[in-house]
């Protein structure tokens, strides 16, 4: 069992910056690749990036690659999401998951396959 407890989100302006914290409990973190998710009032869940158990593994989505890093500390069992260079677009509440992996290669971008979720926090960038 995986608990996930996001935090970090606020209002930001148009070009500002935030940074997300996801902290998970459990002795295995480091078993598990990680991923952020977001979803927008009355739209789907959209995946935004994914890390894998190592680290060296990283994958985003069109939409923020180039402003959004995802990186993960194994030994505070956290994954954190930097944003930089937020839009309006970007307002949404920001989900992180984790999906136990035997490959440190393992990311993926389908929500269906991850095993724990957190509750979210919200972002809002205003214009």
């Amino acid at each position: 069992q995986v608990q996930l407890v996001e935090s970090g989100g606020g209002l930001v302006q148009t070009g500002g910056s935030l940074r997300l914290s996801c902290a998970a409990s459990g002795r295995t973190f480091s078993s598990y690749a990680m991923g952020w998710f977001r979803q927008a009032p009355g739209k789907e869940r959209d995946f935004v990036a994914a890390i894998s158990w190592s680290g060296d593994i990283t994958n985003y989505a069109d939409s923020v690659k180039g402003r959004f890093t995802i990186s993960r500390d194994n030994s505070k069992n956290t994954v954190y999401l930097q944003m930089n260079s937020l839009k309006p677009e970007d307002t949404a509440v920001y989900y992180c998951a984790a999906v136990l992996s035997t490959s440190e290669y393992y990311t993926t971008r389908a929500a269906q396959l991850y095993d724990y979720w957190g509750q979210g926090t919200q972002v809002t960038v205003s214009s």
